[in-house]
């Protein structure tokens, strides 16, 4: 497990392939995790050895660690600061030829915080080598070769030498190949090994990320003991899955693949108000809204759009494995319970909080509260209620009024003024997944109380965070 700072300034973050491969010529299992251990041990020799290369990615750069840090191109000295290497980082752009520009790039800013590298080893030796000698022995054996998938992070100081980045790399990268090796031996079954899985999470601060390796195709449920070991180690409530995987961090410098917006709220300005605090959604959302996933649902479906928003938070948590639902499946979901006949499928029915509410119990086994408003009017003296919402779950709200339904993100509110704003996400935006577009339009953005219509009665649903590990 490595531990870093999440306040550090850049990102440096190693993956690459490294091959297990060893010969069990015995049935005696604490003599086959022997010989396992020992080819764990030579892979460490292997990290730890001259012929260990790290290659800068959408670069010319090497590195060998292990050579004091030897790099090429030869500009690259071990005691420069790693930030030099961001300009030799290629980026997308292209010359007026329309080719990729091999250049060197100017610095990048410092929203680019993450530097990858490809973990390889060179498969030569120089010098004079002597021949092979070939020889053949029939005897019945298992032989075991798997990839060991490597992915360590460690957080550099902008002005950090390359060498040192270097020797806290190969630190991470032995004290992961132990990792493996414990998980792989505690899940051996016969010859039958579990290939090890890595997996980051940002844990709060002062935490930062955490790196930790599960065997892969065991399943969340099956690991809660060791999640339960890892909150107590990291001193962290028993009331959030923190560990499992679909909480794992997502890198700012990779695309999410479902082509979801994730959280577009955190590049707007919170409004000021007098002693006022801004109480806002914890965690990972998507964006849902009209038209997405080849549905026209436009001018009916927005509660459902807001309903999925909230499903993927959920999921993005950690909370629940299934995927957002699909609007047949929302509408099916309230068929089941009774609350509408069959040819509710499949049709362009509206539906409000109280259907939410239902399908959230149904599908996900969430429960939620339900405000009711009488008048938009009142909305302004729900401060106290939604901060607290913010606060002690951090779900996103749906909200739903007469024949348009909104997600509440977040609230800013005076608790000696009463003023307040809403940080609302509009699920009736029917446009491309262009971040700067949604939020210079409003589409994701802090609205005062007369956004709300006056008169009208409105049903809020809030979500509640199961207590699960």
């Amino acid at each position: 497990m490595v531990v870093v700072d999440s306040d550090s300034e850049i990102i440096l973050r190693v993956k690459g392939p490294l091959e297990l491969k060893c010969q069990l010529d015995t049935s005696d299992a604490q003599l086959m995790q022997k010989v396992i251990s020992r080819t764990f041990e030579s892979l460490r020799s292997q990290v730890k050895s001259e012929s260990c290369v790290l290659a800068v990615c959408d670069s010319p750069v090497f590195i060998w660690p292990n050579r004091g840090a030897l790099a090429t191109p030869e500009e690259i000295t071990p005691n420069a600061p790693y930030e030099d290497l961001q300009q030799w980082i290629q980026t997308d752009d292209q010359d007026s030829a329309g080719k990729r520009s091999a250049k060197k790039k100017s610095k990048r800013s410092s929203s680019a915080s993450v530097i990858n590298l490809g973990l390889m080893m060179e498969v030569t030796q120089p010098g004079p080598l002597s021949a092979p000698i070939l020889s053949k022995t029939v005897q019945k054996s298992h032989f075991l070769t798997t990839t060991l998938p490597m992915d360590c992070v460690v957080c550099t100081s902008c002005g950090d030498a390359i060498k040192d980045a270097c020797e806290r790399l190969l630190e991470a990268l032995t004290h992961q190949l132990c990792d493996m090796e414990k998980v792989t031996l505690q899940h051996m079954r016969g010859p039958t090994v579990l290939v090890p899985e890595v997996l980051h999470f940002l844990l709060p601060e002062p935490k930062g990320l955490v790196t930790v390796v599960y065997p892969a195709g065991v399943s969340d449920s099956q690991l809660e003991a060791q999640r339960k070991e890892l909150h107590q180690q990291f001193e962290l409530p028993d009331d959030r899955p923190y560990f499992r995987r679909a909480n794992a961090y997502h890198f700012p410098n990779e695309p999410y693949k479902d082509g979801y917006l994730r959280n577009p709220h955190v590049v707007l300005t919170h409004p000021t108000l007098d002693n006022g605090k801004v109480y806002l959604v914890q965690g990972i959302y998507s964006y849902h809204h009209y038209m997405q996933d080849r549905m026209d649902d436009n001018g009916w479906g927005c509660a459902y759009r807001s309903l999925q928003t909230i499903c993927s938070w959920f999921q993005q948590q950690g909370y629940v494995e299934r995927s957002v639902p699909t609007h047949k499946e929302i509408q099916q979901a309230l068929v089941d319970v009774g609350d509408k006949q069959t040819s509710f499928v499949g049709s362009c029915q509206w539906i409000g909080s109280i259907e939410v509410q239902a399908v959230l119990n149904q599908l996900l086994g969430i429960t939620s509260k339900i405000m009711f408003v009488s008048q938009g009017s009142e909305l302004a003296s729900k401060g106290r209620e939604l901060a607290n919402h913010f606060l002690t779950e951090g779900t996103p709200i749906m909200i739903g009024g007469g024949v348009l339904a909104h997600t509440i993100l977040g609230v800013t509110w005076s608790e000696t003024t009463g003023q307040i704003r809403y940080l609302i996400l509009d699920p009736h935006y029917t446009g491309a997944e262009d971040l700067q577009l949604i939020t210079d339009k409003g589409w994701c953005g802090w609205k005062g109380p007369d956004f709300w219509d006056q008169t009208a009665y409105y049903n809020l649903c809030l979500p509640q965070k199961p207590k699960v590990i």
